[in-house]
């Protein structure tokens, strides 16, 4: 077994040790009517990257990963949280092929099982809180907070139309890449890390999720549509004001530059559209400008690992930081 299927398989076998103790959560608890929806939300799927976030930086911060299992459940549970309140913010039908909580229940079921989730987060997290118990619970609501601020932000930028690049990596940073950041935090401190090595894996964290979402906005308009398991050009569709779009704005002249103009007058675009833009954004080169940025934050992760001790982690912690990078979905 080469290097890469070793830590494919830690990676593999961790994720279904978390599947396994996410799906047990809230079997057999009274009311259903509760509590069911809670289930019905946290056993959706989706990739549980912020977990083995929490685990695999307690363990490259000298510990374990059965040490931080349960803040990395609680991680997955505050994220949980966040996705059922902001698909009633954004009317979704549908999350990874089912439909939306507020959709199969109803709003209010839906908020309130939302808000569960994220009593269950800080329970679970004190599980595994110790002497440092204030420095973690800071780092999660910290980590919320910027999460809360950055839904704030993608919703106002629905109605700008003179949004940065700057302003939008400010708002994927809030969004995404603080959650990450924290997860890692907490892992580093249920361990018991020294500064340094806090600071690396908190870093390692933060740049993963730009890279990564930047790496979403990519997938949508130029993923396999097979493999990307739903249809390309959701974001032009919505009208979002992606990483690609942003930087085509900034460099589009003449006819390219009306047309996507008319993505924000129109608050998105048809179906039938969805190729011409694609051409639009090749001819502009706007999917290579957003490999350079995904490349240069994974870098700029990988750069900061040189203080963790263990070799083994730390190649681990450098394999997840390439296997993100090269997902198709």
């Amino acid at each position: 077994m080469n290097d890469s299927a070793k830590y494919e398989k830690i990676f593999k076998k961790q994720i279904q040790i978390t599947e396994e103790k996410i799906q047990s959560v809230f079997t057999g608890i009274k009311p259903s009517s509760l509590y069911e929806p809670c289930a019905y939300i946290i056993n959706g799927g989706g990739k549980r990257l912020r977990p083995f976030l929490v685990i695999i930086s307690a363990k490259a911060a000298g510990s374990s990963f059965n040490k931080a299992r349960n803040a990395a459940l609680a991680v997955e549970l505050l994220h949980n949280f966040t996705l059922a309140h902001d698909d009633i913010m954004d009317n979704a039908d549908k999350r990874r092929g089912r439909p939306t909580a507020h959709i199969k229940y109803d709003e209010n079921t839906a908020i309130l099982a939302g808000d569960n989730l994220l009593a269950y987060a800080y329970k679970y997290l004190l599980n595994d809180c110790k002497d440092n118990d204030k420095q973690v619970i800071s780092e999660i609501t910290r980590g919320l907070i910027e999460v809360c601020e950055g839904q704030a932000l993608d919703k106002e930028f629905e109605t700008r139309k003179d949004v940065s690049i700057e302003e939008y990596k400010v708002m994927i940073y809030k969004k995404t890449a603080a959650l990450a950041e924290s997860c890692c935090a907490i892992g580093a401190l249920i361990a018991g890390a020294d500064v340094k090595v806090k600071k690396a894996l908190s870093s390692f964290g933060k740049n993963i999720g730009m890279a990564f979402q930047i790496q979403d906005d990519l997938l949508d308009i130029s993923a396999d549509e097979a493999e990307f398991g739903k249809m390309l050009g959701g974001d032009l569709m919505e009208g979002k004001k992606t990483y690609l779009f942003l930087k085509a704005l900034e460099k589009a002249e003449g006819s390219d530059r009306v047309d996507l103009l008319k993505v924000i007058e129109n608050k998105g675009i048809k179906k039938s559209e969805i190729k011409k833009y694609k051409k639009i954004y090749e001819k502009l080169g706007v999917f290579e400008d957003a490999q350079k940025e995904i490349l240069e934050y994974t870098k700029k992760a990988i750069s900061g690992l040189k203080v963790i001790s263990s070799i083994e982690d730390k190649n681990q912690l450098i394999w997840l930081a390439n296997y993100l990078i090269k997902r198709s979905k």
